[in-house]
């Protein structure tokens, strides 16, 4: 059950990342840099925090117990990523959903999957499997599918953006996005390994001092992510401040309300990830990665159809990006399979 729990709350993070820009495509007003304001200052730091010092008592004395050096290496962990969100937010802008998630996650997995098993994880995660374990081998070949999966999806956005030019339709700045989405993709393991890495001593503080088993691991991020988040509210910033469009923020109550739930969306992401990485034992650092990252591109893709990223799109490039969806479920189930040889 624990097994079965971890698949479905790590793939539920993933989807919840996935649909993660919604909302923005619905605005009229904001531009990326109002939205992502108020959503990351929200979800990454409004939330996370009031969970931390609501539900985990003598929340800051627990880190004040901590060796500084776990919470200066998770911190920088979480300011690659930082740069990378920030990247992401533009290329969702620039590419779509669909393709920025899909190229993103190409880079990401492998790196996400495989290094865990090879430096161990804090806690239960340094009795995760090797490389060159029956597990091991079972990972590997699940992610080898992924990456077939994701040049697949590369091909399509390849493919669609040529379409959409021959037709005139907004389509533009496909290189740029794709060369941020892979700086981005190089930085998304930072969440990951944040957790991994530092998750135990942060968990045992606070559970010490009274707190619960999930506040507890909202507590592994609200600090370990900290750097990354203040990134994220601080650049939207400097760009409202260059643009002098501070006033925007107060032209329209229901964009301030889509921008809450961009936030929202990362922090479900985040916590429902870390959680189901826990409940997946000592291999949930390689396989919650690798489900959560397939379960995004999934999310992703639905997000860029019901948008009308792929309207008046026909032919080879829809039935790439069909075999790619088809290939990242089969992959994912190879991935929680490898969990139960661990």
């Amino acid at each position: 059950m624990a097994l079965l729990s971890g698949i479905a709350v790590a793939g539920l993070g993933g989807a919840s990342a996935g649909m993660l820009s919604w909302p923005m495509k619905i605005m009229k007003k904001f531009q990326f840099e109002q939205s992502w304001f108020i959503g990351m200052l929200f979800g990454l730091v409004v939330v996370p925090w009031g969970i931390t010092l609501a539900c985990c008592p003598h929340a800051l004395e627990a880190y004040g117990s901590l060796d500084p050096r776990i919470i200066i290496k998770s911190n920088l962990f979480s300011l690659a990523w930082g740069v990378g969100n920030v990247l992401l937010g533009v290329s969702l802008v620039r590419i779509g959903a669909s393709l920025s998630f899909a190229i993103l996650s190409g880079i990401g997995i492998p790196l996400g999957v495989i290094v865990p098993m090879i430096f161990k994880g804090s806690g239960r995660f340094q009795q995760a499997a090797d490389v060159n374990s029956p597990a091991g081998y079972t990972i590997l070949a699940a992610t080898f599918l992924m990456l077939i999966g994701v040049v697949l999806v590369a091909l399509a956005g390849f493919g669609r953006d040529r379409l959409q030019a021959k037709q005139n339709e907004r389509s533009g700045g496909f290189l740029g996005g794709l060369i941020m989405c892979v700086i981005s993709g190089l930085c998304s393991v930072g969440p990951s390994f944040a957790f991994l890495y530092s998750q135990e001593p942060i968990r045992n503080a606070m559970v010490t001092r009274g707190a619960g088993a999930w506040p507890a691991a909202i507590a592994v991020w609200t600090m370990g992510m900290l750097m990354g988040a203040l990134l994220n509210v601080i650049y939207p910033a400097i760009l409202m401040t260059r643009k002098r469009s501070w006033r925007v923020l107060g032209e329209s109550p229901r964009e301030i309300g889509l921008s809450l739930v961009v936030g929202l969306n990362l922090f479900l992401a985040f916590s429902l990830w870390f959680q189901g990485m826990l409940l997946l034992g000592p291999m949930g650092g390689s396989v919650g990665f690798g489900i959560y990252f397939a379960l995004q591109i999934l999310g992703a893709q639905v997000l860029g159809l019901l948008s009308g990223e792929w309207r008046g799109v026909s032919g080879l490039p829809v039935k790439q990006m069909i075999g790619a969806v088809l290939i990242l479920v089969v992959a994912a189930a190879i991935m929680a399979y490898a969990s139960t040889l661990a």
